[in-house]
Protein backbone atom coordinates (compact mmCIF):
# COMPACT_ATOMS: atom_id res chain seq x y z
CA UNK A 1 0.00 0.00 0.00
CA UNK A 2 0.98 3.32 -0.22
CA UNK A 3 4.01 2.69 -2.60
CA UNK A 4 2.60 4.87 -5.68
CA UNK A 5 0.21 6.86 -4.16
CA UNK A 6 1.69 8.57 -1.47
CA UNK A 7 4.91 9.67 -3.85
CA UNK A 8 1.63 11.17 -6.43
CA UNK A 9 -0.46 12.84 -3.46
CA UNK A 10 2.80 15.18 -2.03
CA UNK A 11 4.63 15.60 -5.31
CA UNK A 12 1.63 16.16 -7.80
CA UNK A 13 -1.75 16.39 -5.35
CA UNK A 14 0.04 18.78 -2.81
CA UNK A 15 -3.07 17.94 -1.05
CA UNK A 16 -0.89 18.26 2.32
CA UNK A 17 2.43 18.07 3.94
CA UNK A 18 3.60 14.52 5.32
CA UNK A 19 3.59 15.89 9.05
CA UNK A 20 -0.56 16.65 8.67
CA UNK A 21 -1.03 13.32 7.57
CA UNK A 22 0.91 11.58 10.08
CA UNK A 23 -1.11 14.06 12.71
CA UNK A 24 -4.35 12.78 11.26
CA UNK A 25 -3.19 9.38 11.47
CA UNK A 26 -1.97 9.63 15.26
CA UNK A 27 -5.48 11.00 16.01
CA UNK A 28 -7.06 8.46 13.97
CA UNK A 29 -4.77 5.61 16.46
CA UNK A 30 -5.82 7.59 19.18
CA UNK A 31 -9.78 7.42 18.49
CA UNK A 32 -9.61 3.91 17.81
CA UNK A 33 -7.16 2.94 20.43
CA UNK A 34 -10.23 4.32 22.99
CA UNK A 35 -12.88 2.90 20.78
CA UNK A 36 -11.63 -0.43 20.54
CA UNK A 37 -13.37 -2.89 23.04
CA UNK A 38 -10.34 -5.19 24.58
CA UNK A 39 -11.81 -8.07 26.61
CA UNK A 40 -8.33 -10.36 27.47
CA UNK A 41 -10.47 -13.42 27.88
CA UNK A 42 -11.55 -13.58 24.71
CA UNK A 43 -8.29 -14.24 23.03
CA UNK A 44 -8.04 -17.52 25.14
CA UNK A 45 -11.11 -18.79 24.18
CA UNK A 46 -13.43 -19.28 20.93
CA UNK A 47 -14.58 -22.08 19.03
CA UNK A 48 -11.62 -20.87 16.26
CA UNK A 49 -8.64 -21.14 18.37
CA UNK A 50 -8.82 -24.59 18.83
CA UNK A 51 -7.68 -26.36 15.74
CA UNK A 52 -6.97 -26.58 11.86
CA UNK A 53 -9.79 -25.48 9.83
CA UNK A 54 -10.83 -26.39 6.59
CA UNK A 55 -11.13 -23.18 4.27
CA UNK A 56 -15.12 -23.03 5.38
CA UNK A 57 -14.79 -23.07 8.64
CA UNK A 58 -12.08 -20.68 8.83
CA UNK A 59 -14.05 -18.47 6.76
CA UNK A 60 -17.22 -18.73 9.16
CA UNK A 61 -15.65 -18.46 12.42
CA UNK A 62 -13.46 -14.92 11.03
CA UNK A 63 -16.96 -14.12 10.32
CA UNK A 64 -19.06 -14.93 13.78
CA UNK A 65 -15.43 -13.05 15.12
CA UNK A 66 -14.13 -16.56 16.94
CA UNK A 67 -10.65 -16.13 15.45
CA UNK A 68 -7.11 -14.65 17.07
CA UNK A 69 -7.12 -11.15 15.52
CA UNK A 70 -3.38 -12.41 13.49
CA UNK A 71 -5.04 -15.70 11.82
CA UNK A 72 -7.30 -12.95 10.12
CA UNK A 73 -5.51 -9.86 9.65
CA UNK A 74 -1.74 -11.12 8.23
CA UNK A 75 -3.55 -13.40 5.42
CA UNK A 76 -5.90 -10.76 4.12
CA UNK A 77 -3.23 -8.22 4.58
CA UNK A 78 -0.35 -9.90 2.50
CA UNK A 79 -2.13 -10.90 -0.10
CA UNK A 80 -3.80 -7.57 -0.68
CA UNK A 81 -0.33 -5.86 -0.69
CA UNK A 82 0.99 -8.34 -3.03
CA UNK A 83 -1.87 -8.09 -5.49
CA UNK A 84 -2.39 -4.18 -5.13
CA UNK A 85 1.76 -3.84 -5.90
CA UNK A 86 1.55 -6.31 -8.79
CA UNK A 87 -0.98 -4.16 -10.32
CA UNK A 88 0.26 -0.67 -9.73
CA UNK A 89 3.74 -2.09 -11.15
CA UNK A 90 1.91 -3.60 -14.14
CA UNK A 91 -0.08 -0.16 -14.66
CA UNK A 92 2.93 1.92 -14.27
CA UNK A 93 5.46 0.20 -16.69
CA UNK A 94 2.31 0.00 -19.18
CA UNK A 95 1.45 -3.95 -19.24
CA UNK A 96 -1.91 -3.07 -18.10
CA UNK A 97 -4.65 -0.82 -19.37
CA UNK A 98 -6.44 1.71 -17.52
CA UNK A 99 -9.35 -0.24 -17.74
CA UNK A 100 -7.81 -3.25 -16.53
CA UNK A 101 -6.42 -1.58 -13.31
CA UNK A 102 -9.88 -0.29 -12.73
CA UNK A 103 -11.23 -3.76 -13.08
CA UNK A 104 -8.44 -5.09 -10.66
CA UNK A 105 -9.28 -2.71 -7.78
CA UNK A 106 -13.42 -3.30 -8.41
CA UNK A 107 -12.67 -7.22 -8.29
CA UNK A 108 -10.68 -6.32 -5.07
CA UNK A 109 -13.65 -4.03 -3.31
CA UNK A 110 -15.62 -7.10 -2.31
CA UNK A 111 -12.73 -8.60 -0.29
CA UNK A 112 -11.95 -5.97 1.38
CA UNK A 113 -15.61 -5.46 2.34
CA UNK A 114 -15.74 -8.67 3.91
CA UNK A 115 -12.23 -8.02 5.69
CA UNK A 116 -12.89 -5.13 7.40
CA UNK A 117 -15.80 -6.62 9.09
CA UNK A 118 -14.17 -9.73 10.18
CA UNK A 119 -11.16 -7.35 11.30
CA UNK A 120 -13.81 -5.03 13.13
CA UNK A 121 -15.25 -8.55 14.73
CA UNK A 122 -12.25 -10.17 15.97
CA UNK A 123 -10.37 -7.27 17.42
CA UNK A 124 -11.25 -7.96 20.47
CA UNK A 125 -9.41 -11.20 20.20
CA UNK A 126 -5.38 -10.13 20.58
CA UNK A 127 -3.92 -9.78 23.74
CA UNK A 128 -2.89 -6.14 23.59
CA UNK A 129 -5.86 -3.47 23.23
CA UNK A 130 -3.46 -1.63 20.77
CA UNK A 131 -2.96 -4.84 17.88
CA UNK A 132 -7.06 -4.34 17.56
CA UNK A 133 -6.59 -0.86 17.38
CA UNK A 134 -3.85 -0.92 14.66
CA UNK A 135 -5.69 -3.84 12.80
CA UNK A 136 -8.88 -1.27 12.79
CA UNK A 137 -6.56 1.78 11.11
CA UNK A 138 -5.15 -0.55 8.74
CA UNK A 139 -7.90 -1.30 7.32
CA UNK A 140 -8.93 2.41 7.21
CA UNK A 141 -5.75 2.33 5.31
CA UNK A 142 -6.65 0.31 2.94
CA UNK A 143 -10.20 2.23 2.08
CA UNK A 144 -7.42 5.75 1.86
CA UNK A 145 -5.48 4.16 -0.52
CA UNK A 146 -8.42 2.97 -2.54
CA UNK A 147 -9.87 6.71 -2.55
CA UNK A 148 -6.48 8.36 -3.66
CA UNK A 149 -6.17 5.69 -6.05
CA UNK A 150 -9.73 6.66 -7.15
CA UNK A 151 -8.44 10.08 -7.35
CA UNK A 152 -5.29 9.61 -9.19
CA UNK A 153 -7.22 7.67 -11.91
CA UNK A 154 -10.41 10.42 -12.16
CA UNK A 155 -7.53 13.51 -12.11
CA UNK A 156 -3.98 12.65 -12.21
CA UNK A 157 -4.34 9.23 -15.02
CA UNK A 158 -0.89 10.74 -17.28
CA UNK A 159 0.93 10.68 -13.97
CA UNK A 160 0.55 7.59 -13.00
CA UNK A 161 0.15 5.37 -16.32
CA UNK A 162 2.56 5.14 -18.78
CA UNK A 163 -0.02 6.83 -21.52
CA UNK A 164 2.52 6.36 -24.31
CA UNK A 165 3.07 2.74 -23.89
CA UNK A 166 -0.58 2.15 -23.63
CA UNK A 167 -2.01 2.24 -27.18
CA UNK A 168 -5.45 0.70 -26.71
CA UNK A 169 -6.44 2.87 -24.17
CA UNK A 170 -4.98 5.87 -24.43
CA UNK A 171 -8.06 7.90 -24.52
CA UNK A 172 -8.11 6.62 -21.00
CA UNK A 173 -5.08 8.94 -20.40
CA UNK A 174 -6.89 12.10 -20.72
Amino acid sequence: MFIYSLVILFTHIQMGSPIELLSIVLFLMVVLYISTPFYPAAYAEGEGAKSSHSLYQYLLYAWIGHLKLWMVFWPFFILLNISLFITDWLATHGKFTVSSWDEIHFILATPIIFWTIVIWRNSINTRLPFGGALARLMTLFVYFEFALKLLIRKDYPRVFFACQDTLLDYAACF
